[in-house]
């Protein structure tokens, strides 16, 4: 079976345009990007810079005596600012990822792969990579030199240096990410001391390893043969979708020609080759919209700058509809970006509604069912009841157990129960009614559990007291 898999590109016409082979798996040494300058790639680097900086400086922050964020696994604590979080609240981390899928469908929908190309994590550390790789070996074609010479001290030097520069990125990934569950403090001081846990070495060997070889060595066969997203694409593209494009209506013919130089025959495009060489995966941009393309726009500012040097208006290659390229209107304001847009808005008023007004305790209420009542020896009817209370607050707390709505009922049991942060209590309780004010078989009986330090977060929980059948 051949693994060349060929592509026809085809214009609205039907003509036929081009022919390329696309290997179906890069064999290739590596793509060898050159630098730029330019908008895009400015804010590429603002947002890798901000991205950055929040991962690696949270962990050393603190709200109060602990950490700011701190994924406490032995205590099934998840302290996020003020917020703790625990295992009951694994729904609300459920609201947050589907917020966040449409929030990329949305993205997706109406500027393509942004996501890809400014702020995904293999994009912004790939980044540090291929600077620390142009910062020791030299620019494009000399690392292409370079990489074809014989080994020398020269060439050993700049390698081990890249590669010094890769591993200490590296160790400070897998680092800072074990941070957030071991706080980074007693972390850094055991760490170097021979005194972390064997599982604290073994995240940070693992971390360190992957982010090296996927920023370092595999970049682009990440995004094109391993990210689920890149392929999924091209099912959220509609004909309104803001992509990185060719006007291939003005730059074909393409040719080189001298700066200023009138030639009605051929297009703006010069085929100098700019937009390929600084192509984080290697493609052509003139090749047409492809799945490997992230949307970085690097080829916008490459482009551009060769524009501004032949005296031509920008926007050969730029952010374009299907649409605008084909000579129509863009519809911005369309049913499934709106749709994608509203159901967003939807779950993140209901996601703030429930972090919000989240109860800092649970509780529930269960009755005996081995046994349906219990008469006493004074004749009372009585039901027992298992009472379980998880303090979801981060400090001691008294809570206060107490019947609700049922005079003449008879509370038996603690009157208090003292929880520390994150305990759970179990204790039982027992209902006693006179027969007299049992006016049915099935009475809605409720609890109410009040904390002390906070009574205005009091939680009530309902069951059932089962009474003689008397009235059938």
């Amino acid at each position: 079976m051949s693994d060349r898999i060929e592509t026809v590109e085809i214009d609205d016409a039907g003509e036929r345009l081009a022919h390329r082979a696309t290997p179906a798996y890069q064999t290739h040494e590596g793509v060898y990007t050159r630098g730029v300058s330019g908008f895009f790639q400015n804010i590429r680097l603002y947002a890798g810079f901000f991205l950055l900086g929040l991962y690696f400086l949270l962990p050393w922050l603190n709200w109060g005596d602990r950490q700011l964020i701190w994924f406490d696994l032995p205590s099934r604590q998840f302290h996020i600012f003020a917020a703790t979080f625990w295992p009951q609240d694994l729904m609300l981390l459920s609201w947050l990822l589907i917020i966040c899928a449409f929030g990329l469908f949305f993205v997706t929908v109406f500027g393509g792969r942004v996501w890809c190309g400014f702020t995904c994590p293999q994009t912004v550390w790939t980044q540090i990579f291929m600077w620390a790789e142009r910062f020791t070996e030299g620019e494009r074609h000399t690392r292409i030199k370079l990489d074809k010479q014989p080994l020398s001290v020269g060439k050993a030097r700049k390698k081990i240096a890249k590669h010094t520069i890769w591993f200490g990125v590296a160790w400070a990934t897998g680092f800072t990410f074990v941070a957030y569950f071991i706080p980074a403090r007693e972390l850094v001081i055991d760490h170097w001391t021979g005194q972390a846990s064997t599982g604290a070495y073994l995240w940070i060997g693992l971390f360190t390893l992957a982010t090296y070889v996927n920023a370092g060595y595999m970049r682009e066969k990440v995004c094109i043969h391993m990210c689920p997203y890149a392929r999924f694409q091209s099912v959220m593209f509609d004909q309104d979708t803001l992509t990185v494009a060719y006007d291939y209506n003005r730059g074909e013919p393409r040719g080189h020609r001298k700066r200023d130089a009138a030639a009605t025959h051929q297009g703006d495009c010069i085929d100098c080759g700019l937009c390929v060489q600084v192509c984080p995966t290697g493609i052509d941009i003139r090749d047409g919209l492809q799945y490997e393309c992230i949307q970085c726009a690097l080829c916008i500012d490459a482009c551009d700058s060769v524009m501004d040097k032949m005296n031509t208006e920008r926007g050969l290659v730029r952010y374009a509809t299907e649409h605008e390229l084909n000579g129509g209107t863009t519809h911005w304001l369309r049913p499934r970006l709106l749709g994608y847009g509203a159901a967003m808005a939807i779950m993140v008023v209901a996601f703030g509604y429930a972090i919000t007004h989240r109860s800092p305790l649970d509780a529930n209420i269960k009755r005996d069912r081995g046994a349906l009542f219990h008469e006493t020896k004074s004749g009372a009817i009585e039901n027992t009841y298992t009472l379980t209370v998880f303090n979801k607050t981060s400090f001691n707390e008294v809570y206060e157990v107490n019947l609700a709505g049922r005079p003449g009922a008879k509370l038996i049991g603690p009157e208090t129960l003292e929880l520390a942060p994150g305990q759970t209590k179990v204790a039982v309780y027992q209902i006693q009614m006179d027969p007299d004010l049992i006016i049915q078989s099935r009475l809605p009986v409720e609890f109410l559990i009040e904390p002390a330090k906070e009574p205005a977060h009091t939680l009530s929980v309902e069951s059932t007291f089962i009474g003689p059948d008397r009235w059938n």
